[in-house]
């Protein structure tokens, strides 16, 4: 077994154990009783917003991504760096929608279960977009650059990174 092979064994295991989580949670927020339930002025309103605002966003930039979509965090072979439409304005745009539709339906739901697996995900997410963004650098020569004036998750606000 060589250096390489061995490497990219351990990415791909890597980045299904990363897929598998974020699903677990997905599925744990979608399916989780109202455990210590909490009632939020407009959390109906403001949780439907969310995963409205959450799927649109999902759907816009699989749309864009086309073939080259993937759950995984390795870009597929036939992949070219995509500064634009969504990806303009954050690197993950589809976590970007996942997280808003996750603390959507936590909302919703007022579970604050569902809220904890939420920020869960979060956490997950931000280690697979790490994990993503060093595979991202070692395969586009630019990636560094454009991640320098993108940031990862939201978009700036009044030119200001959040």
């Amino acid at each position: 077994m060589t250096a390489r092979w061995r490497a990219e064994r351990r990415a791909w295991s890597t980045g299904h154990s990363y897929v598998a989580a974020q699903m677990l949670l997905i599925a744990g927020i979608v399916l989780a009783p109202p455990v210590g339930h909490v009632t939020f002025p407009g959390g109906v309103i403001l949780g439907t917003v969310l995963v409205a605002a959450g799927l649109a966003i999902v759907a816009a930039t699989a749309v864009r991504l086309g073939r080259a979509l993937t759950a995984l965090p390795d870009p597929k072979v036939n992949a070219n760096l995509d500064t634009r439409g969504p990806y303009r304005y954050v690197r993950h745009p589809i976590y970007t929608g996942v997280l808003a539709c996750a603390f959507g339906v936590a909302l919703r739901n007022t579970s604050i279960l569902a809220f904890a697996l939420a920020v869960l995900l979060t956490m997950i997410l931000t280690a697979k977009a790490r994990f993503e963004e060093r595979l991202l650098t070692r395969r586009f020569a630019d990636y560094q650059e454009y991640a320098a004036r993108t940031p990862r998750f939201l978009p700036r606000v009044n030119g200001r990174r959040r």
